[in-house]
């Protein structure tokens, strides 16, 4: 998303976790003053966001009240933090991070899926997982392409600077494609399918799920892929020792408090049950989504 886009605290804290759980486990138990003081000291959390309006992750509804599995998330973790409200800071997709950092707001809870890239190159910390992605080629129903070796040479869209846009690459590389354009936000390479000015669509299952709802002249070629990680970081990537494909909450390198309730207000959530009727009620849930099968175990 998963920029969802394609969307998007992959460090969990149970025994038996994986490497990235060990990370985010193995935070100083000292009392720190970092961001979840500022947030319960101003009663609110800001929460960046780069795929407002995208269902089922954040939309509003015509009454101007918010909606969508990531809302409901966010609902359930207000309390677990100390605060009462929150405030949602829309931007585009690859302004997440520098907007995270630049300290615009709190936390990223957008669909964003973890990756070394993420972590180590651009500098910001992941809880454990809360969603699990895979990818799929989408084509208009009366195009003539059946396979993704029929793409050979056409164009593929993508939102830029989400892990669909590496994917995207990676098939161009593999002359399942001829080049690769990449838009801002999640609606415009969809748009851009309809109007022919693109052959395909790289995007994330739950996107291409609601999508098709608006667009239902649209179908799926090829097998479930796998989220792919940039080239240039698969060898670190590979040593990471978490399952690839998950979207996490993205907070600072320095917040290890807020990270640590962060992850605790998730192992509630699926301790409580609520993380999965929550993604029964959007029509997500199977057993990949599982604590255990997202944490590889």
């Amino acid at each position: 998303m998963v920029k969802m886009m394609s969307r998007r605290t992959w460090l969990g804290m149970a025994m038996g976790m994986t490497a990235v759980v060990a990370l985010a486990t193995t935070q100083p138990r000292i009392a720190l003053a970092d961001t979840l003081d500022d947030i319960k000291k101003a009663g609110t959390i800001k929460v960046g966001v780069g795929v407002m309006g995208t269902k089922p992750w954040v939309y509003q509804n015509e009454d101007g009240s918010y909606a969508g599995m990531e809302y409901e998330m966010l609902q359930y973790i207000l309390p677990k933090l100390g605060v009462a409200k929150f405030e949602y800071v829309p931007v585009e997709w690859d302004s997440l991070i520098p907007g995270l950092k630049a300290k615009r707001f709190d936390i990223i809870f957008s669909g964003m899926t973890v990756t070394e890239e993420r972590r180590q190159g651009a500098g910001i910390e992941f809880t454990r997982p809360y969603y699990f992605e895979s990818d799929r080629i989408a084509v208009l129903k009366d195009s003539p392409y059946q396979t993704p070796a029929d793409l050979k040479g056409k164009i593929l869209a993508t939102t830029v600077g989400t892990v669909e846009e590496m994917q995207a690459k990676s098939l161009v590389a593999k002359g399942n494609g001829g080049e690769v354009k990449s838009f801002d936000d999640f609606a415009a390479p969809f748009l851009a399918l309809q109007n022919k000015q693109v052959d395909a669509v790289i995007v994330d299952n739950t996107t291409f799920g609601e999508q098709k709802k608006v667009t239902p002249n649209i179908r799926v070629i090829g097998d479930p892929m796998s989220l792919a990680a940039n080239p240039e970081w698969q060898a670190k990537q590979d040593a990471a020792g978490y399952k690839f494909g998950g979207d996490g909450i993205g907070v600072r390198k320095e917040d290890a408090a807020l990270l640590a309730a962060l992850n605790q207000a998730l192992d509630d959530m699926d301790k409580d049950g609520v993380r999965q009727k929550i993604l029964e009620k959007y029509g997500l849930w199977d057993e990949s989504l599982s604590r255990q099968a997202m944490m590889g175990q």
